[in-house]
């Protein structure tokens, strides 16, 4: 449950409302409400006040273009569930080069949106040649205390605020430069050590992050290198899809006959060692469970795990590297569809992103919007190999050909036939090695015993050796950490620093 740092009041007074200039907008008479009164605004971290030059800049969609080496960074890559820029999708577009506009963002550089999100922040994880900001993100020009200002800039306290600084509008939220108007509470007790300790947290946390996405990368690429190093011996040759192939694929799609796809689907169905489907790979196919009223009768909600709820895991909630952003509980008194260890959630309509369910957690479903691949064997490590091979086949675009109407429909149970899956011969171990990128059930994370001078290097050392599903885990239990630090500060009470 999100903690509330806002007082709204009961009522108001006359004199109250011809002060605020007649407004009888409800949040313009809301105000921050925590204990600890020794408080920063965000103006105050800056070195200097913030300037033309600090703000991107618009070039219009027309500029917009397929591939470019100059790229433009717009506002959805700064999300709440994310220290880093999304570069995915829409979030990075690439432009015609004569409407760039040089930059020269760099690692480490915080940026904060002004409109639409507004006040979302994220800071850079590597310099971004060849990229630009548009008209909605700042730079902000911070040196000192900056991940210290990101933690609070990430927070409820800060979110809270803008939501009460900046009206919400009908269509797109401008915010200007509201946001370094929002409070920042700065610890009274052990100061410097809390800082630290703050600091500390929000560089792991931006580290794993990082990692993660190496990780996900390197997969994608080992995937790749596979399937190229051991083609059979047909060469691609690309030709126009016949009459008697449309008869058979029984579709008119014509993402489906295109060259770029017949190349990728090629490199699939020519590779040495085989394919198989996914009824081959021993999974069943099911939509996930139909959550409606008229279905399962009355459910609670909660964002908290609670006794007897059930796990949901939505697909809007999966992330591009198979992490889930949020988990949701259900109630309900019946018998609902579980998954159990080794299964896929598979986001069929537009998102085809998906997740395995690894540990031993009773009654995790998903909802009607996922497809669900159950295992007869339950092999987590069948899991996890399936899992990624999703996920290559979405970033070559054959997963949204595949889909109803070849341009990211809903991948319908009858349309899983045409996805066939490489044999990784077991005796070279390339699909085990594949899948300890993604999970390695033998790293343990263990920081306890370190202090705030190591902590740092033991948490790399354990990002090295952990897969993306034990780094995401690490994260978390690091994030819980900082929202009760966070939390401890805004009430000004003594920040219990642990690992």
């Amino acid at each position: 449950m999100k903690k509330r740092y806002i007082n709204v009041p009961p009522y108001t007074t006359f004199r109250e409302v011809r002060a605020r200039s007649d407004s009888l907008s409800a949040t313009q008479y809301k105000s921050l409400c925590i204990a600890n009164k020794n408080l920063r605004r965000v103006s105050d971290f800056l070195d200097r006040g913030l300037e033309r030059s600090d703000l991107g800049s618009e070039v219009g969609s027309e500029s917009y273009v397929e591939a470019s080496a100059c790229s433009f960074m717009r506002t959805k890559a700064l999300q709440p569930y994310s220290y880093l820029p999304e570069t995915s999708g829409e979030a990075l577009q690439p432009i015609s080069p004569r409407n760039y506009v040089e930059f020269g963002l760099k690692e480490g550089d915080v940026l904060v949106c002004k409109d639409s999100n507004v006040g979302e922040a994220v800071i850079l994880e590597r310099d971004y040649p060849g990229t630009m900001l548009c008209g909605g993100i700042y730079r902000l020009p911070v040196t000192t205390h900056k991940h210290y200002l990101l933690a609070f800039m990430k927070s409820e306290i800060v979110r809270q605020q803008i939501d009460y600084l900046i009206p919400r509008g009908s269509t797109l939220r401008h915010g200007k430069t509201k946001f370094l108007e929002c409070s920042i509470p700065m610890p009274n007790r052990d100061t410097q050590r809390s800082i630290q300790y703050v600091e500390l947290l929000v560089q792991a946390i931006v580290r794993k992050e990082k990692e993660m996405r190496r990780k996900h990368r390197e997969i994608l690429r080992r995937i790749e290198k596979e399937l190229r190093d051991h083609q059979g011996p047909k060469s691609f040759c690309y030709a126009l899809p016949t009459f008697r192939e449309v008869a058979e694929l029984e579709r008119l799609d014509s993402a489906l006959f295109a060259e770029k796809f017949k190349q990728n689907e090629f490199l699939i169905h020519n590779y040495a060692f085989g394919t198989k489907t996914i009824t081959e790979l021993g999974f069943e196919i099911s939509r996930g469970q139909n959550l409606q009223v008229s279905n399962i009768g009355t459910s609670i909600y909660s964002d908290e795990k609670r006794e007897g709820f059930y796990t949901l895991v939505r697909p809007m909630n999966i992330s591009e590297i198979g992490t889930v952003l949020q988990y949701e509980y259900l109630g309900n008194g019946n018998q609902l569809l579980c998954l159990r260890r080794g299964d896929i959630i598979f986001g069929a309509e537009g998102t085809f992103r998906s997740f395995v369910v690894i540990d031993e957690v009773e009654n995790v479903i998903t909802n009607i919007h996922g497809i669900t691949l159950n295992q007869h064997s339950h092999s987590i490590e069948k899991g996890v190999f399936v899992k990624l091979l999703l996920d290559y086949y979405r970033s070559k675009q054959m997963v949204g050909a595949y889909a109803v109407g070849g341009n990211g429909g809903s991948l319908a149970i009858k349309y899983w036939d045409f996805l066939r899956f490489p044999n990784f011969p077991e005796e070279r171990e390339r699909e085990r090695e594949i899948t300890r990128l993604y999970h390695n059930a033998k790293a343990a994370y263990h920081p306890g015993p370190c202090g705030l001078n190591d902590f740092l290097s033991y948490d790399d050392g354990y990002n090295q050796e952990a897969g993306i599903y034990e780094i995401d885990r690490s994260m978390k239990y690091l994030q819980d950490l900082l929202e009760k630090a966070v939390d401890a500060i805004a009430n000004d009470i003594p920040v219990s620093v642990r690992f």
